[in-house]
C-alpha cells in the first residue's frame, strides 16, 4: 500500500516504512541511541530527498526516544542531573545548527555537506568503537583484569559536580560542551547524536554503561524536539505524513529493545553497535564515489 508524501513530494510503501521505523526504534531502546545514524541514510537511499530526510527523521527520533527513555526510566537507568547538563549545552547547540543548516540550503551545499559528514563521523566513532570493543571482547574470554579507567587532562576541569545517581565526579562544563557538540550534529545530520554520546558518555565522562543509555535517551527527547522546531520554522521541510509513519514502527521497536537491552552485556553492546556504524558508512562512501545511474539533475529554485 502507498502512500504520498506530500513535503517529499514522492510515493512510498508504508509497510517499508512501518518496517524501517521499528528496525530503529529496537536500536533505540538497544543501544541508547535515537537511531538517526541509520534512519537518515536509510531515508536517503530510499528516494527520501536529504533536506527532508534530516528534518523529519529529527520529529521521529522523539518518538522512539521518549518510548525508550520511558522504558528506562521504570528501570532507574537515569541520571536527570546529567541529563539537563547535557540538556542545556544541546539546545544551544542545536539551534546553531539549525542556522547553518539553512544557509547551506541556500547556497546549494546542504546535500554534499549531509552525507560526507555521515561518513565523517560514522567512519571515525564506528572504527573506534569496534577495535575498543573487539580489544574488550577478547580481554573478556582470556579472563584477563579489567583495565582501570584512564585520566586525561579533560578531568582536571574546574566547576565539578558529584552525580550521585552515576556515582561520578566531574566538571559540569564536559557535559555541557558534549550537549552543545551533540546538538549541533543533531540539526545538520539528522541524529539523535546517541552513537557520539554513549561512547563519549562510558569513556570520556566514566558512567556506566547501563546508566548511559537511559541517560542519553532522556536528552534526545528534548534536544531532536527543538531541531524539529526550528527546522519546521525555518526551513518547512518537516513531513508530517512520514514522520508518523516512522512513529508509529519506532515505539513498538523502542519497548523491545530496552527489554532485550538488560539480557545483553556491555562489550556485547559495544561491539554490535560499532558493526551496524561501519556497515552504514561504508554504504555512504559506495554512493558518493559510485557513477550516479543518472549523470546529471535539474532542481527548480525560488
Amino acid at each position: 500500500m502507498n502512500v504520498y508524501l506530500p513535503i517529499a513530494e514522492i510515493s512510498v510503501n508504508v509497510f517499508v516504512l512501518l518496517a524501517m521505523g521499528g528496525i530503529v526504534g529496537l536500536l533505540s531502546g538497544l543501544f541508547g541511541v535515537g537511531g538517526g545514524f541509520l534512519m537518515t541514510p536509510l531515508l536517503i537511499f530510499f528516494g527520501i530527498p536529504p533536506v527532508v530526510a534530516v528534518a523529519t527523521q529529527a520529529n521521529q527520533i522523539v518518538a522512539t526516544s521518549v518510548s525508550g527513555a520511558l522504558a528506562h526510566w521504570r528501570r532507574g537507568n537515569v541520571d536527570l542531573a546529567m541529563g539537563g547538563m547535557l540538556l542545556a549545552g544541546g539546545i544551544v547547540g542545536s539551534s546553531g545548527g539549525v542556522w547553518l543548516f539553512s544557509y547551506l540550503r541556500e547556497i546549494g551545499q546542504i546535500d554534499l555537506v549531509i552525507k560526507g559528514s555521515f561518513v565523517l563521523f560514522l567512519g571515525t566513532i564506528g572504527s573506534m568503537m569496534f577495535v575498543e570493543s573487539l580489544k574488550a571482547y577478547m580481554k573478556r574470554r582470556r579472563n584477563a583484569p579489567p583495565v582501570k579507567r584512564r585520566h586525561y587532562w579533560i578531568h582536571s576541569l574546574p566547576l565539578k559536580m558529584k552525580f550521585r545517581k552515576s556515582g561520578i565526579y566531574v566538571s559540569a562544563l564536559l557535559p555541557v560542551v558534549l550537549g552543545a557538540s551533540i546538538g549541533f550534529l543533531v540539526s545538520i545530520m539528522g541524529i539523535g547524536g546517541g552513537f557520539i554520546m554513549v561512547p563519549a558518555m562510558i569513556y570520556l565522562l566514566g558512567m556506566p554503561t547501563i546508566m548511559v543509555i537511559g541517560t542519553s535517551l532522556f536528552q534526545i527527547i528534548f534536544v531532536t524536539a527543538n531541531v524539529t522546531f526550528l527546522q519546521a520554522a525555518a526551513n518547512s521541510n518537516v513531513d508530517l505524513v512520514l514522520a508518523v509513519i516512522l512513529m508509529a514502527g519506532g515505539i513498538i521497536g523502542a519497548q523491545f529493545g530496552a527489554r532485550w537491552g538488560n539480557r545483553l552485556n556491555a562489550v556485547s553492546l559495544r561491539l554490535l553497535l560499532s558493526g551496524l556504524v561501519l556497515l552504514v558508512c561504508m554504504k555512504l562512501i559506495y554512493d558518493l564515489v559510485a557513477t550516479p545511474a543518472d549523470l546529471y539533475s535539474i532542481v527548480v529554485g525560488g
